[in-house]
């Protein structure tokens, strides 16, 4: 018998904290989390995972989440892997690792967001027979920050990423696909990152979707601070703002002397639930889109989202990561079809055809007139504006509809499900908001400053390869005249470690920098075009786009 058609979709996303010979506890808390996945509840169908770099630690967790994620992808990148992967109950039909074009620096050795290729992991999974019945999964986690304010070394990086993540999730959408955008995306939200994915992509942030009053940031971010809200609590942190990091019920933000009281055999300490939480902020996210609702019959909208995973390891007593999960439930909605509609099956096949209706037990149960022009519009509006409520749904409490629902609609409820079906069909064509003027300029900006600072490192490594090599020449000539051994062992062995250190200097100001220069200059062509659009769009005279070779372009690079 063929399985039925989802009408709800769980996911998940977790950052593992899995970095292997550096991350304390790994293997331990690893397997727990794997073991925690398999009895959730309610299960999740789709699981994004990050900070996952042993094939060990993911083989651990299949393993345990075999029988209800079954099938699976671990994503390779770069000298030590990306630590993404990605689970799920159906079927991956394609699978596709996109680095990042900007992503640090190989002279952050051990910062090492270079060495392990940081891009975006995606997934296109299939969960019904119809072209559209698709989710593209994409699963990333971008370059840390590691400073703050001003001093922060990798904003442009962190911009470029999400950027090129919105580029990968409009596509997706344009394909009429369900997206998933999941990960640690090291911003808080309504940050400049979080609203080029939101204004560049037909995606929402699911938890702003359900808790649009929620927190900007930690509470000493200026942002927040602005917001005259009062200091929140551990709970209310969890609850409503979503913080799964850095909050005070994580044992592995807890001060050292604190965490060597957990262990075997120890007391369990607790957290107070009223604790305030200064420092707990949201850097891992959902962000989805609807679908494509006149194919599908219907959108995907966000029910239900929560932070998981806060239980602590059994016996170690510690958290099962440095980050809690998030987990969410998008459920379908259908939408009411008129009269005139298809068949579903003269829908089922041929060019140009669409997906008959996602559920056809839904389309015959009626009930379509309980669900007005707000609710359709709630579908594409930016996808999924509110979640559905007890009257969105196909049916009654009672279990069907009436007679007169299924076999007796007059000509005004067909009237208005044809004005719904138009509306439908006008909201799917509208394009996503775009970003103000003043947002690209501060892209612009970035950019700008960040080119600044290559070419500068790009001058002073080349400079310092020819002095080396300089020095290397002087040395083996000072060999000649050396009146002793000894002195001879000694130029040599500078010569020879100088010239080493100003190769590698050398190298990465020929290839490195420039090719990050390279990128540079395609990020901003690409900003400078979209506030173009933008600006032709609001009204405004168009900017012009500078194309390679243009003088200006040519003094500013």
């Amino acid at each position: 018998m063929e399985e039925e058609l989802p009408t709800e979709i769980s996911v998940l996303t977790l950052n593992c904290w899995g970095l292997k010979y550096i991350s304390k506890l790994r293997r331990e808390r690893l397997d727990e989390i794997g073991r925690q996945l398999a009895i959730a509840d309610p299960q999740p169908h789709i699981v994004a995972l990050q900070e996952c770099f042993t094939q060990d630690d993911y083989r651990s967790i299949r393993r345990q989440t075999r029988f209800i994620l079954p099938y699976g992808k671990f994503y390779h990148s770069a000298a030590f892997g990306g630590g993404l992967a990605i689970l799920s109950r159906w079927p991956i039909e394609e699978s596709t690792m996109f680095r990042y074009s900007l992503n640090g620096r190989p002279t952050a050795f051990w910062r090492g967001d270079w060495y392990v290729g940081k891009g975006v992991a995606s997934a296109k999974i299939r969960y019904g027979p119809g072209p559209k019945h698709i989710v593209e999964v994409f699963n990333t986690h971008t370059h840390s920050p590691y400073e703050h304010g001003p001093k922060d070394s990798y904003v442009c990086h962190r911009t470029a990423q999400a950027w090129e993540m919105s580029k990968l999730l409009r596509g997706a959408a344009e394909r009429g696909h369900l997206v998933l955008a999941l990960g640690d995306f090291n911003m808080v939200p309504l940050s400049l990152q979080h609203r080029v994915i939101t204004a560049h992509a037909p995606v929402r942030d699911s938890w702003r979707v359900l808790h649009p009053d929620s927190s900007l940031g930690p509470a000493d971010l200026p942002a927040e601070k602005a917001r005259r809200r009062p200091i929140p609590t551990a709970e209310f942190n969890l609850r409503e703002n979503g913080a799964a990091s850095d909050g005070p019920y994580n044992t592995w933000r807890w001060p050292k002397a604190q965490q060597k009281l957990l262990g075997p055999g120890k007391s369990e300490l607790t957290v107070a639930p009223d604790t305030i939480d200064i420092r707990g902020k949201r850097l891992d996210y959902i962000f989805a889109s609807t679908g494509d609702v006149s194919a599908l019959g219907g959108g995907w909208v966000v029910r239900r989202i929560n932070v998981g995973m806060t239980m602590r390891h059994p016996e170690l007593g510690c958290s099962l990561s440095d980050h809690f999960a998030v987990e969410a439930t998008l459920v379908f909605q259908p939408v009411p079809s008129s009269s005139s509609s298809p068949s579903p099956s003269s829908l089922s096949s041929g060019a140009g055809a669409v997906d008959p209706p996602h559920s056809e037990k839904e389309t015959a149960a009626g009930g379509g007139d309980d669900i007005d022009t707000n609710n359709v519009a709630a579908l594409h509006n930016g996808t999924y504006l509110q979640s559905p409520t007890a009257s969105s749904f196909r049916g009654s409490s009672s279990g069907g509809a009436s007679k007169t629902s299924l076999d007796g609609r007059d000509n005004a409820h067909i009237h208005t499900h044809t004005q719904q079906q138009q509306q439908l069909l006008a909201l799917s064509k509208q394009p996503p908001p775009l970003l103000p003027s003043s947002s690209y300029d501060e892209m612009l900006a970035q950019i700008h400053f960040y080119v600044r600072r290559e070419r500068s490192q790009r001058t002073w490594r080349g400079r310092h390869f020819f002095a080396w090599l300089a020095v290397t020449i002087g040395c083996l000539v000072a060999v000649w005249f050396s009146p002793h051994n000894y002195v001879s062992f000694i130029l040599m062995l500078v010569s020879s470690l100088g010239l080493t250190a100003g190769t590698i200097d050398g190298l990465l100001s020929l290839l490195f920098f420039r090719s990050e220069l390279q990128a540079l200059k395609e990020y901003e062509w690409e900003i400078r075009n979209a506030k173009a659009a933008a600006a032709a769009g609001g009204g405004e005279p168009p900017v012009p786009v500078l194309e390679d070779g243009d003088d200006l372009d040519d003094r500013e690079w």
